[in-house]
């Protein structure tokens, strides 16, 4: 059974950092693609960040590109989300998700996905 933790979440100040962890196990966490998402109240749920097993092909939603750096650790079934400069409407629900293709997370058809980590940025 795979199983995703995230954790790392809170309440910042706007302009401030968080760093978002989400831990895998049950599988070769190399082999699968991961992705964070977030949503906010009232909202569908967005894609963050998404990277390939390797480490490589990160990409990012355009609200985030240059605050937001997604980054894995495969030897300790890890990936993270640095996020820089934060902003209120950054305010979200973040879970991470994991699945064998990065269009499969891309897409939102993971078929693992954590139980989420609440983000707060206030004014």
């Amino acid at each position: 059974q795979v199983q995703l933790v995230e954790s790392g979440g809170g309440l910042v100040q706007a302009g401030g950092s968080l760093r978002l962890s989400c831990e895998a196990s049950g599988r070769t966490f190399s082999n699968y693609a991961m992705g964070w998402f977030r949503q906010a109240p009232g909202k569908e749920r967005e894609l963050v960040a998404a990277i390939l097993g390797s480490g490589g092909g990160a990409m990012y939603a355009d609200s985030v590109k240059g605050r937001f750096t997604i980054s894995r650790d495969n030897a300790k079934n890890a990936v993270y989300l640095q996020m820089n400069n934060l902003k209120p409407e950054d305010t979200a629900v973040y879970y991470c998700a994991s699945d064998r293709t990065l269009t499969r997370v891309v897409g939102q058809r993971s078929d693992y996905w954590g139980q989420g980590t609440q983000v707060t940025v206030s004014s």
